[in-house]
Order: structure tokens, then C-alpha cells, then sequence
């Protein structure tokens, strides 16, 4: 029961944290960023149900370390975008651009009302070091669910 209850609370302070540093550091997010939270969230709940339900702790655990390593996917993928490996598919990771034909007033209608940031400016945490936010969350996302397959795997033998 512990094991599960501490992958949910690791998986839940991912979020958490992001959220945290839009408030702290004022660091906006970006579409990809927004996208790799939801995996976690998934993750949290799936062990919080592996913890309360002994009889289906090995599939909800599993689950669970599969949602957190779907949050590094999307995190690599995004990592992939920062780096211009690949372009994002999501229309809100566009920057803006000038000389689409249209006049200054299409153009301004066509900004949304709050400003985005594109997914290929990569975000640093940590001045000097050269891991962008979407790195850093691939790294955690390798990591919690290391620590979960080990914590998984105990828990199926005991």
C-alpha cells in the first residue's frame, strides 16, 4: 500500500511543481507542456486506486508506471521540438508569424487573447544549466517510474 501511495504523490508533485513555477518564476507554458501533465495526473489517480484495491494493485501499478512514462514520451517528443529534430502538430505551438496576406486588422483578430509560447523556445529551470524543463521532465519521468517497477516488482513477490 505505501509503495503505491508514494508513486502518487511523486507522480502528483510533477504537475504540481510546473504549476507552481508558472506562479514563482512566471515561466508560461506552452501547449506540449500542458500536454505532458495529464499523464501524470492519470498516474497519481491509478495508484491511489492500486493502494485502496490489494486485488488489482499489479494492473493499477502498471498502469500507473505506464502513464508516467507516457508524460517522458510526450516530453521527449517535445525536447524533440525544442532542439527543431521534428515540428510540433498542435496548432498553439506556432509562434505568430508576419506576411500571411492578410492586413494588421486580420492579423491582430488572428491572436488569441492570452500569449502563448511556442514549443520550440525551450524553457530553462536552472541558469547555466543547458536541460530545458521538458528534459528535466523526461529525466523525472525515467526515474519515478525506475523507482516504481522496482517498488512494483517487490510488491509482486511479497
Amino acid at each position: 500500500m505505501f509503495p503505491m501511495l508514494l508513486v502518487a504523490a511523486l507522480a502528483a508533485a510533477a504537475p504540481i511543481f510546473a504549476r507552481a513555477s508558472e506562479g514563482i518564476w512566471g515561466i508560461a507554458p506552452c501547449a506540449l507542456c500542458l500536454w505532458q501533465r495529464w499523464p501524470y495526473w492519470v498516474a497519481a489517480a491509478l495508484a491511489l486506486a492500486a493502494a485502496a484495491w490489494p486485488r488489482g494493485r499489479r494492473l493499477l501499478g502498471g498502469l500507473a508506471l505506464v502513464a508516467v512514462l507516457a508524460s517522458g514520451a510526450v516530453g521527449g517528443f517535445h525536447v524533440g521540438v525544442e532542439q527543431g529534430w521534428w515540428p510540433s502538430p498542435l496548432p498553439g505551438c506556432q509562434a505568430p508569424r508576419a506576411g500571411s496576406g492578410g492586413s494588421v486588422e486580420d492579423m491582430l483578430r488572428a491572436l488569441s487573447a492570452a500569449p502563448s509560447k511556442p514549443c520550440d523556445a525551450p524553457t530553462y529551470l536552472v541558469p547555466g544549466l543547458p536541460v530545458s524543463m521538458a528534459a528535466m521532465n523526461v529525466l523525472y519521468a525515467l526515474g519515478l517510474s525506475g523507482l516504481g517497477l522496482i517498488l512494483w516488482r517487490r510488491g509482486a513477490k511479497a
